[in-house]
């Protein structure tokens, strides 16, 4: 199974689960900038139970479930994972935090085009702000290709506000400064 026919899948049985999500991670920074590999997908979904049997029925065979959620100690947040059966494809199901930033990106969300499917995804803003929080290599990397291919569609006011908030702004003036203009 392709990674783009496991991330629509599971946005299809969230959507049919009536469980709200956003996609998140390396597909919203792939949709907004320059795409690159990733071997998981990730989501935030408002739900703070563990999904039902029910949303497991809906996933199909293919896909094997953590009984259990465990605590994610870069997200402070817990997540429940799923598997491509025979494959080592992973799907992480985040649990929307009570951080205001979360609470802010999650109410911003907006639906996509994605092969003829709706699937809700983050503002490239948020995109943004949320990569300069985690700051690892492939973060600021994917935060530059935004930057590139959105420059000229961004809200700058809203970027620089939450990064003064979250102490990110020099990480977000550096990266900023090298994108060539275009």
């Amino acid at each position: 199974m392709k990674v783009t026919d496991v991330m629509l899948r599971v946005a299809e049985a969230l959507e049919r689960a009536e469980v709200p999500y956003m996609l998140v991670g390396a597909f919203s920074s792939n949709y907004y900038g320059i795409p690159r590999s990733t071997e998981d997908v990730d989501f935030v979904i408002a739900l703070d139970t563990p999904l039902t049997v029910e949303f497991r029925r809906l996933l199909g065979p293919d896909f094997e479930a953590e009984p259990q959620m465990s605590f994610e100690t870069n997200t402070g947040t817990q997540r429940q994972e799923f598997w491509v059966r025979g494959d080592l494809f992973k799907v992480e199901l985040f649990r929307l935090s009570d951080d205001a930033f979360d609470q802010e990106r999650f109410r911003r969300r907006k639906l996509v085009d994605v092969a003829g499917q709706s699937v809700w995804f983050p503002t490239p803003e948020d995109v943004i702000v949320m990569k300069l929080r985690w700051a690892r290599s492939k973060d600021k990397d994917d935060v530059k290709d935004v930057m590139s291919v959105q420059r000229g569609n961004l809200d700058w006011n809203y970027i620089e506000e939450w990064c003064k908030k979250h102490r990110t702004f020099a990480l977000m003036e550096e990266i900023r400064n090298s994108v060539p203009e275009i």
